[in-house]
Formats: structure tokens, C-alpha cells, sequence
């Protein structure tokens, strides 16, 4: 076969392949480029860069109080603790006998944008069954 578009090496790939072959190949730090911003001071004498890294806060979390009164059922609190507050059957009832044996018990822990949500939904329902529960937030230690 002769040569031509197909040629395994034409005229300007052989020059392209002589030209790469003599050239230094320049190796270039990335310390010397001048966009890249400085790297963070090392710590001690290891000679380590160590990052600092930004840690998120945990939100600061409120407990929600049930409060005992006269005329609430026991049954409505009980299912409210799990409608509401997402307890099963036996920590309702332990939540619930809690309430009524000492006026106030905690119904659950949360940020305060979902206990202030669950209040008011818990609140919401009580007045439409015609029951006065009280409920209440406070800063969990």
C-alpha cells in the first residue's frame, strides 16, 4: 500500500513526533502558581499542614411538657403521645401514668421548631375533642 491520508506516518505526524520527542518536558509546582491561594499555617515543628475544619453547632434542644389536669382521658393523652409524638403503645401508657402520678412529664426532646410544631398540633386536637391539656416547652439541660 502507499502512502497517503491513511499512511501510518505522514510528513507532519513524523515532524509532530520529532518535535515532541526533543523537547524537555517542564514540570511545573503548584506552588508556583500564582492564583492558588497560600496553604494554612503548620502547627508545631512536623512541618504538617493541618486544616481547620468549621464544625456545625447541634441545635439546642427543648423538652415537651404534658401537664396533668381533671378532665383530659387518659386515653386521649395516650393516644396523642402516639399519633402525635410518635411513642409506641407501652411508652404512651408509661408517659401517661407518669403525667397523672406527678402533674407534668416529658412527651419527648426536640429542636424547638418541631416542639413548638407538636405543641400546637397537640394543642390543635385537644380543643377539638373539648379537652383543656396543657402543654409546655423548656431548654432540656
Amino acid at each position: 500500500m502507499s502512502g497517503g491520508a491513511g499512511g501510518a506516518t505522514g510528513p507532519k505526524l513524523r515532524h509532530y513526533i520529532d518535535d515532541m520527542a526533543t523537547r524537555t518536558p517542564s514540570i511545573r509546582m503548584s506552588s508556583d502558581d500564582p492564583k492558588k491561594p497560600e496553604r494554612p499555617a503548620t502547627r508545631g515543628e512536623t512541618g504538617l499542614a493541618l486544616d481547620e475544619r468549621t464544625r456545625t453547632k447541634k441545635p439546642p434542644m427543648y423538652k415537651v411538657l404534658l401537664h396533668n389536669d381533671d378532665y383530659t382521658t387518659k386515653e386521649f393523652v395516650v393516644f396523642v403521645l402516639q399519633s402525635i409524638f410518635q411513642r409506641n403503645e407501652s411508652d404512651a401508657v408509661a408517659i401517661m401514668s407518669h403525667v397523672h402520678n406527678h402533674g407534668v412529664g416529658v412527651a419527648g426532646v426536640y429542636t424547638f421548631e418541631i416542639a413548638e410544631t407538636k405543641v400546637t398540633k397537640t394543642v390543635q386536637l385537644a380543643r377539638q375533642h373539648e379537652y383543656p391539656l396543657q402543654l409546655s416547652i423548656e431548654p432540656s439541660e
